[in-house]
């Protein structure tokens, strides 16, 4: 019986900590994802990005691929000599610094004829305000409210637990 209990009190505490603690997965370019003539300047404005996030890029594999590069190197749509790309087609970019971040696609003429082209400045993770409640699945932010889900589906097995013993 106490352990049931200990269950549904630990599963209803995961159930309210706030996604935020766990970080944001930002899809960039959201269903879009990371493509030609998109305006990534545009789709970061207004976003907040924070120590711990994670930026998610989505493509074709083969197709694109994923640069990081200093401030230089987005203006002038240049890796630095011996920048390895991201290739995947899936790539995750955790965001473990604070700072100024630039992403470019180093295939051809992407970056500079086609606008492939990401800025954004990641805050400190202590800057993180609690975000506001959205749709069910994905935050307009992008991120997912899966763990709370699952956590929520926890504790009720634990109280049906609690109730059985």
């Amino acid at each position: 019986m106490a352990s049931s209990i200990i269950f549904v009190t630990l599963a209803l505490v995961a159930a309210f900590v706030p996604v935020s603690v766990m970080g944001t997965d930002f899809m960039v370019g959201d269903d879009k994802g990371w493509t030609l003539d998109f305006d990534y300047l545009a789709w970061a404005e207004g976003k907040q990005f924070y120590v711990g996030d994670n930026l998610v890029f989505m493509y074709s594999e083969g197709v694109h691929n994923v640069l990081k590069v200093n401030g230089t190197g987005f203006q002038q749509c240049a890796g630095p000599a011996g920048t390895v790309a991201l290739a995947t087609g899936n790539d995750v970019v955790p965001l473990s610094t604070p700072g100024r971040k630039w992403y470019i696609c180093g295939v051809t003429t992407h970056c500079a004829a086609r606008n492939m082209k990401l800025a954004i400045t990641v805050l400190p993770k202590t800057a993180s305000p609690t975000p506001a409640p959205t749709a069910p699945e994905v935050s307009a932010a992008g991120g997912s409210i899966a763990p709370r889900f699952y956590a929520l589906i926890m504790a009720i097995f634990g109280i049906i637990a609690a109730v059985i013993v």
